[in-house]
């Protein structure tokens, strides 16, 4: 019999994970066990004004811990967000951050981190080739992570993605110390998240498990850890947006949002390719749009990736185990989310293909694509899930 997936527990893998309802209570603790005394807590607009963050401060400074929150952040954060977190770092002399929200809060908390030691500009840290060897390791502060979310997984990941402000680009800065020293993943931080921002998210993390399986190359474990992402995604996603407060349902998308994080160390691909300069562009919701593109791209990769969705369908116990079931059930899923079928009802403008193509094919996803994407097919590809044709 599998014991409950709301019991507490922790986990090493990849970083050090409290995992269970009620694990907030841990924060204070966490932050003396990395011997942060002053710790920025980094976070979105939304949340700087609800009662978790108010709780969570005021664990901090009864056991004595300094502590200020910076929360200007946008939903694709820049890198002016960046530069106004390091200042309020600076300022208030603070030894660490806690990055508790959704992906954005926690891309940016991880960043900040990581610059507070660095003399360099962040673009030279750029996840390219072996730029992170450039960076001075000794000045990187300690972060915890506490997910709000269950889509991005950024709470066990070596990366954030930023915005350049003049070209609009969505940047990835990478280092293996970025990884979070602790995460805290309660899922009753989940329970308010709207339905809406659930489905989103959910896609979000789907996204990066399917697209890691299906990710070119030889990485038998972030395929089985991308599988069973799938398969929590299968079972729990409509049940948490049906019930927001169904903490298994939570907690299941939880587990599956760090194992898509940790899964797509193999690789990512066309979905995010083509969605991450839709996002920069027309600033649109990274889950949403990524959930918008996956069909087109399971059809376009479908020769490449028949086998594998197949494996899928299988385990996840569809009637039939064939790529038009896997396909299918993707379809039926997006319909019970309430997911545009379209990208015209997500952008309303195609005025601007050629600028996504181009930003598309160079984009640090796009190699991992089963099939070698070109300016040319990225076209296709907007055009068709523009138009809505499979």
């Amino acid at each position: 019999m599998n014991p409950p997936i709301t019991q507490s527990t922790n986990w090493s893998y990849p970083n050090q994970i409290r995992f269970g309802i009620g694990r907030i209570n841990e924060l204070a603790e966490a932050c003396h066990t990395l011997k942060i005394k002053s710790p920025l807590l980094v976070t979105d607009p939304g949340l700087a004004a609800l009662p978790m963050i108010a709780n969570a401060i005021e664990q901090c400074k009864i056991t004595g811990l300094g502590i200020d929150v910076f929360s200007k952040i946008k939903g694709n954060p820049t890198e002016n967000n960046v530069a106004d977190g390091l200042a309020a770092l600076k300022n208030g002399q603070h030894d660490g951050v806690i990055a508790f929200g959704g992906g954005s809060a926690l891309d940016v908390g991880k960043v900040i981190a990581f610059m507070a030691g660095q003399t360099r500009p962040m673009w030279d840290f750029e996840d390219i080739d072996d730029w992170w060897t450039r960076a001075d390791t000794a000045g990187i502060l300690p972060v915890i992570t506490i997910p709000t979310t269950a889509g991005t997984g950024s709470e066990v990941g070596r990366a954030g993605v930023i915005s350049q402000q003049n070209t609009g680009a969505k940047k990835v800065i990478f280092h293996p110390k970025m990884m979070p020293s602790i995460v805290i993943s309660d899922p009753e931080l989940c329970v308010g998240l709207p339905a809406n921002l659930t489905a989103w998210t959910g896609m979000d993390a789907l996204a990066h498990c399917l697209e890691a399986y299906c990710a070119n190359g030889f990485h038998p474990m972030a395929d089985g850890i991308a599988l069973e992402g799938i398969a929590l995604v299968h079972r729990y996603l409509q049940r948490a947006v049906e019930n927001g407060t169904d903490l298994e349902a939570r907690a299941g998308m939880l587990a599956a949002a760090s194992m898509g994080a940790t899964a797509f160390q193999k690789g990512l691909g066309a979905i995010h390719a083509l969605s991450h300069p839709v996002g920069a562009l027309y600033d649109t919701h990274h889950g949403l749009t990524n959930a918008v593109f996956m069909p087109y791209v399971l059809r376009f990769n479908q020769t490449a990736i028949e086998q594998k969705c197949e494996r899928i369908a299988r385990y996840l116990n569809l009637p039939d185990p064939s790529f038009e079931a896997f396909f299918q059930w993707i379809i039926d899923l997006r319909v019970a989310l309430k997911i545009p079928h379209s990208l015209d009802q997500l952008i309303k403008d195609d005025s601007r293909f050629e600028d996504l193509a181009s930003m598309a094919v160079v984009d640090p996803t796009a190699g991992g694509n089963p099939i070698r994407l070109t300016k040319k097919n990225c076209l296709e590809l907007y055009r068709s899930s523009y138009d809505g044709e499979f």
